[in-house]
């Protein structure tokens, strides 16, 4: 009886531990995410235009996991969503992604790759919600401008749904993500919240407070766009 105890309270302790594993993952990934927006505006010639930024009413990041050595698995990458509360509020609670394809991370040639989406409306917004959506099919997805001003964006760029960029050795770009599949990652966010939640929830209605984890991304978010967007469509 008593080994049979010690068996069973081994299984607890070494379940607890990986629940504590998995949940520092994510916690790495929302502060690699603050690092890559605070890279990224850090030099203004050469990231997010400022107007495109302050339009936008959701940015996504896929940062790179391993610095210096990552790779996509040459078809997949997590990451993070933060929309404005309402569309046009402050930055809310985040919600985790994945995204992958038969062509995504066809750069990077073993070099540490960052993406970045800016979502422009509503409507990409909610597109990004579905169970599996793909872009430039279910959501218009273009490479965005690079530069301080989005003075150069082209009509395609200036109509899509959703902006892609990337940054890999250092140089960043606007790059067409299309063929894509975004979808929400919910056993991440039960690992980050601590229990199930609709990714509308944490996103839309702005009863998710911003955990603890997300602190650093919503400061570099809110330093470099704390007002902007447009509100989203009522439901």
């Amino acid at each position: 009886m008593r080994c049979w105890l010690v068996a069973c309270l081994s299984l607890v302790l070494c379940g607890a531990v990986r629940v504590g594993q998995a949940a520092d993952k994510e916690a790495e990934r929302l502060d690699n995410s603050a690092e890559v927006i605070n890279e990224i505006m850090g030099t203004p010639d050469k990231g997010i235009p400022q107007d495109l930024l302050n339009k936008s009413v959701c940015v996504g990041i896929v940062p790179s996991e391993l610095k210096g050595a990552f790779m996509v698995g040459a078809s997949f990458g997590r990451g993070v969503l933060v929309c404005r509360r309402g569309g046009d509020g402050p930055w809310g609670a985040p919600s985790m992604f994945t995204v992958g394809g038969a062509n995504f991370g066809f750069q990077i040639g073993g070099q540490a790759t960052d993406f970045v989406l800016l979502v422009m409306n509503g409507r990409g917004a909610g597109k990004l919600l579905q169970s599996k959506v793909k872009l430039g099919a279910d959501a218009s997805v273009a490479g965005g401008p690079v530069g301080r001003t989005a003075e150069g964006a082209t009509d395609l760029q200036l109509r899509s749904e959703i902006l892609t960029y990337s940054r890999s050795r250092g140089a960043f770009a606007g790059i067409s993500l299309d063929g894509q599949v975004v979808k929400q990652d919910d056993d991440a966010n039960a690992r980050l919240y601590g229990r199930r939640l609709d990714p509308k929830d944490i996103l839309f209605t702005g009863k998710v407070a911003v955990p603890p984890a997300a602190h650093a991304l919503d400061a570099a978010l809110t330093q470099y766009s704390p007002h902007g967007g447009a509100a989203f469509p009522p439901k």
